[in-house]
């Protein structure tokens, strides 16, 4: 891969992350995938308090990445429902978790082998 496109992904990601963190969503995550799949190379996981939560903060890193980044999901999943938000971006996938399913399907378990990224509020590297 190359590298401006990993270097333009992890800002997404990061940028994504903080997103997260504007709203307070909780055990934010920044999983580095590109050496341990081909499907994608971040993975942004967090968590909401309620449905609602869920829901609002899926809402936000869309809008926000739209004004900030230029991009709009390829695909997005569960936003109606809002216990699990899936927003596909392709090289960035976006998990907004209910607590309960974020518990049951513990994605950071299932991809163990991704180097956890270091993030910061405002959306770039430390």
């Amino acid at each position: 891969m190359a590298q401006s496109t990993t270097t333009s992904s992890l800002a997404t990601a990061q940028r994504a992350a903080a997103l997260a963190l504007d709203l307070k969503a909780t055990d934010v995550v920044l999983l580095d995938l590109s050496g341990v799949s081909d499907a994608t190379d971040f993975f942004v996981i967090a968590t909401g308090t309620s449905d609602t939560h869920v829901r609002s903060t899926a809402e936000h890193i869309m809008e926000g990445l739209k004004k900030r980044e230029g991009v709009a999901p390829h695909h997005i999943e569960g936003l109606q429902s809002g216990r699990w938000v899936l927003l596909d971006y392709v090289d960035v996938i976006v998990h907004v978790f209910h607590p309960t399913l974020r518990e049951f399907y513990q994605l950071e378990r299932l991809w163990s082998d991704a180097e956890r990224v270091p993030m910061d509020r405002e959306g770039g590297q430390p």
